[in-house]
This record gives C-alpha cells, sequence and structure tokens, in this order.
C-alpha cells in the first residue's frame, strides 16, 4: 500500500475517534454539572450517592468500564444487548460496530462526565461566600448570583482543567479497539496483521499530535478571552 492509501485508510479510523471524542464532549460536559451540583448538595443521602458514584468512576479504570458496559448485560441477563444491536445495524442498515460504538459511548460519557464533575465543583466552591453575599446586598435572587456574578468566574477557572481533560480524551478514544471498534489503532493492527505493515501504527500519532496541536491553539484562543477577571 502507498503512503496515501494508509493515510487515506488510517483516515476513516480517526473519523471513529472524532465521533467518540464530540460526542463524548457534547453529552458528558453537561451532564457533569448536575452531578456536581448533587456532590455539592445538603441533603447527605445524595451527596454520598453521588461522590461514591464519582469515587468508583473515576477508581476504575476506564478500559475496564467499556468491558463491563459490553459484557455484562449479557452475563447477568443472558441476553447480548450490544452484539444484537450491532447484528440489527448490520443487517438493516449495513452498518458494523453500532452496538460497540454504543458501549464505548456510554462508557466514556460517564467516566468523563465523572471527571468533568469535579472540575465544576472544584470551581464552584473556589468562588468566596462573599460574592454570593455581595449579590444578596444588591437584591438579586440566588439563581441570579449564580448566573451573573459567580458562573463567569466559575468558567473562567475551569477552562485550564477542562482544557488538560479535553485533550486526554481525544487520546483515550484509542481505548475503543479493546472491543474491536473501528477507530485509528484499530484500522493500523489490522494493516499490521494482513499486510504486515508496521509503520502505520507509528503513523496514527501524527492524527493524534495534529488534532492536539489544533485543540491547544483553540483552547487558548478561549482562555485569553476569558481574561476579563485578572487578580
Amino acid at each position: 500500500m502507498s503512503f496515501l492509501e494508509v493515510t487515506l485508510y488510517l483516515l476513516n479510523g480517526f473519523k471513529i475517534s472524532l465521533v467518540i471524542f464530540v460526542v463524548t464532549l457534547l453529552l458528558g460536559a453537561p451532564l457533569g454539572l448536575p452531578i456536581a451540583f448533587c456532590s455539592m448538595s445538603k441533603f447527605k443521602p445524595l451527596k454520598a450517592l453521588s461522590k461514591t458514584i464519582v469515587w468508583i468512576v473515576r477508581g476504575i479504570p476506564l478500559m475496564l468500564q467499556i468491558f463491563i458496559i459490553y459484557y455484562v448485560p449479557g452475563l447477568m441477563f443472558d441476553y447480548p444487548m450490544f452484539s444484537n444491536v450491532d447484528k440489527f445495524f448490520y443487517m438493516n442498515y449495513g452498518i458494523s460496530d453500532a452496538g460497540r460504538l454504543m458501549a464505548v459511548l456510554i462508557a466514556f460519557i460517564i467516566n468523563y462526565a465523572c471527571y468533568f464533575s469535579e472540575i465544576y465543583r472544584g470551581g464552584i466552591e473556589s468562588i468566596s461566600v462573599g460574592q454570593y453575599e455581595a449579590g444578596y446586598v444588591l437584591g438579586l435572587k440566588k439563581s441570579q448570583v449564580f448566573r451573573k456574578i459567580v458562573l463567569k468566574q466559575v468558567i473562567k477557572r475551569i477552562v485550564p482543567p477542562m482544557s488538560n481533560e479535553i485533550i486526554t480524551l481525544i487520546k483515550d478514544t484509542a481505548l475503543a479497539n479493546c472491543i474491536t471498534v473501528g477507530e485509528i489503532i484499530l484500522q493500523a493492527k489490522e494493516l499490521a496483521a494482513t499486510k504486515a505493515l508496521i509503520w502505520p501504527l507509528f503513523y496514527t500519532g501524527v492524527f493524534y499530535l495534529l488534532f492536539v496541536g489544533l485543540l491547544t491553539i483553540g483552547l487558548g484562543k478561549l482562555e485569553k478571552k476569558l481574561n476579563y477577571f485578572k487578580s
């Protein structure tokens, strides 16, 4: 295979990596906010439950979580749910790996939502009580204080740690190949197995480096735009 053919072949796999990245970010980032509020709740059972879930999800490797979500329903209920989804989409629409991709997305969304929740919680709790009190003195309601005074400061403070998680996310998409989802690393492995080409496996690093470079530039510009509260 020529260099161009290998590049195009790997690019098809990288598209799956990007799907995992985008869907996880779009669903996991918003989901992290209610989890953060639950972790800060004054209702102790809810707070304890939320913190326990976050502790478990953050404590178990993401690869193992993918295995759990993909295989456990079949083992516990004798119903291979995601395998059946694979078969359904392949037989009716010619789409392969739909069930596997669904399992990966569920694992990624839950995992990153828990990580994002801790970033949100840290950002919200870093705002001094005095700023809330100042808002109340001005006659603002609790929701208005949060939206008009606290939120902008929280966003500015969480951008750097969120940027790190977002960059980690694109690299973590490689874990999807553990259940043979056709992302870029799996594509490179297939070339090694079928064409005896090892170099494409190392070449995949170029795709990640370029995308991380674009993310770094974009997130850096966002951070500069949020410099409205310089100490």
